[in-house]
């Protein structure tokens, strides 16, 4: 094992470069600034009009692009602002980053006002072909350049290889919460194969939509707490009663260690470990015994090489769900033991809502910018702790801690489960 590679004799993976979007604002100062200082970015909906809406919260970033954009231009403008932030402080050229692009990006659709337009267009044709499969045919046409691209995949990442000059093919993936976490796990797994010497992830998402809140609603799985959106999001609290929907981005600039400190990089932190584990227990719902978030953390933990011990902050998911919390929290018991109470664990979701398909990306930047700060975010609105989820929840304000290990969690919808271990520096 030389200085560049592992206990497993794979490449180092230093991270080089960081960027992030969130309700809190635009960059990691804003970001961080207000995370730290327990402010919240959940707040009324002001996009579109929320009447019969049983949720009419959420953590939306209003002030990237005008809400007749549609989703699929903000989910864009996202990535592209939180990748130009990673790249410069990489000090990479923002037109050739000449690595590779993995991207996490919410699954893609017809948003209404482009299927009433394609409706009026097709005024004269048959009840049959005016249905929305033929409608969203014509959209993936090229008859509708000013739209099509709103409901291919792809799009995203076609734009930001060209915005960015990434090189190859890029990836485009989409697992559920588990999105931006993934997106990292490639890039990652792509440098070890020695496919690219550096590689650029990013978790984006600008999907809030009323359609979107109808659906988590018939799920029962956004909370209804809309008279103080800042006190919505409760992970960890008895009185929690779902999730709060928001928008945003985060990246990182991964890089092998050898090549980083070959140009005379700084290295700002290093991706230890990833680990992975699907669950085919439910479309929404985790495993009751939360087997596969288990073997999720487990094998981030053994892919680092580290031990329980040897964290000294949980990122959580913590989404504010009911079933999810008790989940992760019985999971980390299960692996941790009585070390659990000890060790710190917060959710920034408390502040920024869940940002869906961003989600592990961003939390996988705060995770960096806590071991770099020595500062820890806390979990607010924790008022009215959970008795049956013994933990240190790092309640309501921020706690000064030499942090040297991050380990960073995504359980997602559909059981998807990532997981992250993020560490300092190499000595």
């Amino acid at each position: 094992m030389s200085k560049f590679t592992d206990q497993s004799g794979r490449p180092i993976i230093a991270i080089t470069g960081a960027g992030v979007v969130s309700s809190l604002g635009r960059g990691k100062k804003d970001n961080w600034d207000k995370l730290t200082g327990g402010e919240s970015g959940i707040h009324k909906i002001t996009r579109f009009p929320q009447d019969h809406l049983r949720t009419t919260i959420a953590g939306t970033v209003d002030f990237m692009t005008a809400p007749e954009e549609g989703s699929a231009a903000l989910t864009y403008a996202l990535a592209e602002a939180a990748a130009l932030e990673a790249i410069e402080e990489a000090d990479i050229s923002a037109t050739d980053f000449g690595g590779q692009l993995c991207l996490a990006a919410p699954p893609v659709e017809l948003e209404w006002q482009h299927r009433f337009q394609l409706n009026a267009e097709g005024a004269d044709l048959t009840p049959a072909m005016q249905s929305y499969d033929r409608l969203l045919l014509a959209a993936r046409s090229n008859q509708h350049p000013s739209f099509s691209p709103s409901v291919k995949f792809a799009a995203t990442a076609r734009r930001l290889q060209d915005r960015i000059g990434a090189r190859g093919l890029p990836v485009t993936l989409s697992t559920a919460c588990a999105s931006g976490a993934t997106a990292i796990q490639m890039g990652v797994e792509a440098l070890r194969r020695g496919e690219s010497e550096r590689a650029i992830a990013i978790g984006t998402d600008g999907s809030v939509t009323a359609e979107a809140l109808i659906r988590f609603s018939l799920l029962s799985a956004l909370s209804t707490q809309n008279e103080e959106p800042h006190k919505a999001s409760k992970p960890f609290s008895k009185d929690r009663d779902g999730f709060v929907m928001a928008e945003g981005a985060g990246a990182l600039v991964l890089e092998t260690l050898e090549a980083a400190t070959a140009r005379g990089a700084t290295i700002l932190g290093v991706l230890e470990g990833c680990g992975e584990c699907a669950d085919d227990f439910h479309r929404t719902r985790s495993k009751p015994d939360g087997s596969p978030a288990i073997a999720a953390v487990r094998a981030a933990l053994e892919d680092a090489g580290v031990t329980p011990e040897e964290i000294n902050y949980i990122n959580a998911h913590g989404t504010s769900t009911p079933e999810n919390d008790k989940m992760e929290c019985m999971s980390l018991m299960s692996i941790f033991g009585e070390k659990l109470g000890g060790t710190p664990i917060s959710s920034n979701k408390s502040m920024i809502g869940h940002t869906l398909t961003a989600a592990g990306a961003i939390e996988a930047v705060f995770s960096l910018l806590t071991i770099r700060n020595g500062v820890i975010p806390p979990t607010i609105n924790h008022v009215n702790p959970d008795p049956a989820l013994e933990i240190d929840a790092v309640p309501n304000e921020k706690r000064e801690a030499d942090v040297r290990r991050v380990l960073s969690n995504s359980f997602g919808f559909g059981g998807q489960n990532a997981c992250l271990v993020i560490g300092r520096e190499p000595a």
